[in-house]
Parts: C-alpha cells; sequence; structure tokens
C-alpha cells in the first residue's frame, strides 16, 4: 500500500542534526521506506545538504507551495523524527500519529491538501499511537532529546543482557557516536570486529595462562565492536544484504577459531582432559549449526517456526564471553570447553527439530524447505 507524501520543510527543523543526518533526510528516507511514492518537499527556502537520500537513489520534487491534491496524501512536517513503521502503519490505517502520551503530532493522511496549517487539517483524523521513536524537533534542545531516544531504540533481538547492559553501551560511547560523522561503514566495522576475534583465538592457542587471558579480553572487545555495525547500519540506514552475511560469517569464524584455540592451548599446556576432542566437537557443532540457520534463512518467512528464531536468538548472543573472562581468570577453560561442546550440540539437535516442524498456517502439503 503506497500514497504519494508531502513533506512540509521548516528551516529551523528541518536542518537539525539527529544522530549524524539532518530531520529533512531521515523524513525522506522514512516515507520512502514506508511506501511513500512522488515525494514533494514544500519549502520556501534552499534544502540543507542531504547525505542518505541521494546515496539510496530517492528521488523527490521541490514545491514553494503545498501541491494541489484531490486525493488521499500522506502529509507531514519536518517538526517531528519518526520512523518508517510508524509511516507505514500511518498510511495502511489512514490515521494521525499520536505520542504513547497522546500528544498530536504533524504526520498523517489526509483526504486533500489546503492552504490551512497541518495540524488543524489533521485534527479530526483517527489517532494512531506511535511504537517507534516519535518525538517532535524544533531546535537543538529537542533534536538532542529525539537523538539521544533514536539511539536506545536501535536494539537487536539476539541482544544478550552483557549487550544490552555492557557492550552496545560502551560501543556506543567509544565508537558508534563518533563514526557516524566519518566515512568508516558498517561493513568496515564488521571485518574488524571479526579480525579481532582471531587475534583473540591466536591468543587462546599460545598455551598459557597470561595469554589466555589477554584472548578473553580480546574476545569482550571483539563483541563490543561487533555492536557498533549494527548500530552505524541502523541509525545512518547503510542496512545491506553484504552486511548481514559479514555479520554472519564473521561470528562463525570467530566462534569456530575460539573453540579450536581453547583446546589447542590446553593441550599444549598439558591438560589432562580431552580439550581436543571436545574443541573439534564444538566445532562441528557449530559447523552443523550455521548450516541450519542458512537452511532458516533460505525458506519464505512465511514458512518459518517463530519457536526456532526466539531459539537462535536466545543462544546466539554475546553472554558468553563474559563467562570465558571469568573462567580464563580462573584457570578453567577446560570447564568451558565442556559447556560448549555439550551445549552445541544440544542446540542443533533442538533447531533441527523445530525446522522440521511446520509453521503455524502452512498447508501440509507445502514444502518447508
Amino acid at each position: 500500500m503506497s500514497l504519494p507524501a508531502v513533506i512540509f520543510c521548516a528551516a529551523e527543523s528541518a536542518a537539525q542534526p539527529v544522530a549524524g543526518l539532518r530531520l529533512l533526510d531521515r523524513l525522506l528516507v522514512a516515507a520512502h521506506r514506508a511506501g511513500a511514492t512522488r515525494i514533494t518537499v514544500v519549502s520556501a527556502v534552499p534544502l540543507p545538504r542531504l547525505k542518505r537520500t541521494p546515496a539510496l537513489g530517492i528521488t523527490f520534487q521541490i514545491a514553494s507551495q503545498a501541491p494541489t491534491a484531490n486525493h488521499p496524501v500522506l502529509a507531514l512536517s519536518t517538526g517531528v523524527l519518526v520512523q518508517a513503521s510508524d509511516l507505514k502503519r500511518v498510511i495502511e490505517q489512514r490515521g494521525r500519529l499520536v505520542k504513547p502520551d497522546g500528544t498530536p503530532l504533524p504526520v498523517g493522511v489526509l483526504d486533500s491538501i489546503s492552504a490551512a496549517a497541518l495540524d488543524s487539517q489533521l485534527a479530526h483524523r483517527p489517532a494512531l499511537t506511535a511504537v517507534g521513536v516519535a518525538e517532535r524537533v524544533s531546535d537543538p534542545t529537542s533534536a538532542a532529546c529525539a537523538t539521544k531516544k533514536l539511539w536506545a531504540s536501535l536494539t537487536s533481538a539476539a541482544d544478550g543482557l552483557v549487550d544490552k547492559y555492557f557492550n552496545r553501551p560502551v560501543g556506543r560511547v567509544l565508537f558508534s557516536k563518533q563514526l557516524i560523522h566519518t566515512p568508516v561503514s558498517p561493513n568496515q566495522v564488521s571485518v574488524v570486529a571479526t579480525l579481532i576475534g582471531v587475534l583473540a583465538a591466536w591468543c587462546f592457542a599460545l598455551g598459557h595462562a597470561t595469554a589466555a587471558i589477554w584472548g578473553a579480553v580480546l574476545l569482550q572487545f571483539s563483541a563490543v565492536v561487533d555492536c557498533v555495525d549494527g548500530d552505524l547500519a541502523r541509525v545512518l540506514f547503510k542496512e545491506s544484504p553484504l552486511g548481514k552475511w559479514l555479520d554472519l560469517v564473521g561470528d562463525q569464524i570467530v566462534h569456530l577459531g575460539v573453540f579450536v584455540a581453547i583446546g589447542v592451548g590446553l593441550h599444549r599446556a598439558g591438560s589432562t582432559a580431552p580439550v581436543l576432542w571436545l574443541a573439534g566437537a564444538a566445532a562441528v557443532g557449530v559447523v552443523i549449526s550455521f548450516l541450519l540457520v542458512l537452511r532458516g534463512l533460505r525458506q519464505p518467512e512465511t514458512h518459518r517456526n517463530s519457536r526456532l528464531q526466539k531459539l537462535i536468538d536466545a543462544t546466539t548472543n554475546r553472554d558468553f564471553s563474559v563467562l570465558l573472562l571469568i573462567l580464563a581468570g580462573f584457570g578453567r577453560l577446560d570447564w568451558f570447553l565442556w559447556l560448549t561442546a555439550v551445549g552445541v550440540q544440544v542446540f542443533w539437535v533442538l533447531a533441527l527439530g523445530l525446522q522440521l516442524q511446520r509453521a503455524p498456517g502452512v498447508a501440509p502439503h507445502q514444502s518447508t524447505s
């Protein structure tokens, strides 16, 4: 479902920076992703410099006055930060967006456009409560508040407790909020995170306690950096299929490298536990699990098992890095190998069982592969 869109541009709000992009830039991308067609920006003054809109190939028209329209149109003002998911709901339900506390926002669908102020034209539209970030922006203070809420909204379903309370906040303070002002891409960050993880594996393989602790510290640092690529991609509208695969494959390379390296390091240190066998079992389990995840990604979304996705999110977060750091400090990495060798087998068996179940609503004769 799509509608033409008209964005009423106010000079004082359109140029306000919100997490590295001008507010108008964000609204243009959000409207486009929501399905808006023939976007018109109404402005009596030159527009601020835009970054992502031209980079994404989004086209729009500029008009000094609102175009005449006798058909439904999505209308919004640059005095608000709103996300594509909420704009899509506004288009589908033909309503007016309001904040969770009921405060009306200058965003909604009009049956026609008149010369009256946008808020008054939207006054009688049915209210639709925003789910994502929806904040009025008119000056640097309100832009800073909207920016803070936008950053806070950038989470992943796979985030564990360590990601939520440590990795992601630390990554934002040290890297994300600085990198949005540089040419560094999310894909480049993904590669760096993988390389740090590989360096951590090398430390584990050296076979002595100090190197193992450094390996655990580097792995934790890799987890921090690994949160940054997703933050940059989402906040700057730089998501890409390549980025998704770099992140997914990079994680598997790090996991394989670390598990095998821990086994090699413990063997060199003279451990009496069957560490090489445990490391091999963990590595095989990682490969099988990865193949099952790939199989699941090939399925249409309507055929996917939601319980499988919840299992993947719950068991593939980065929380294990803290456990690894603690066990390295106590010189008990063999315990970690036992836990990993068993746990990864349990994961892929459960994942396979859930994949073989039909998703709700899929007829028995339909293929789910």
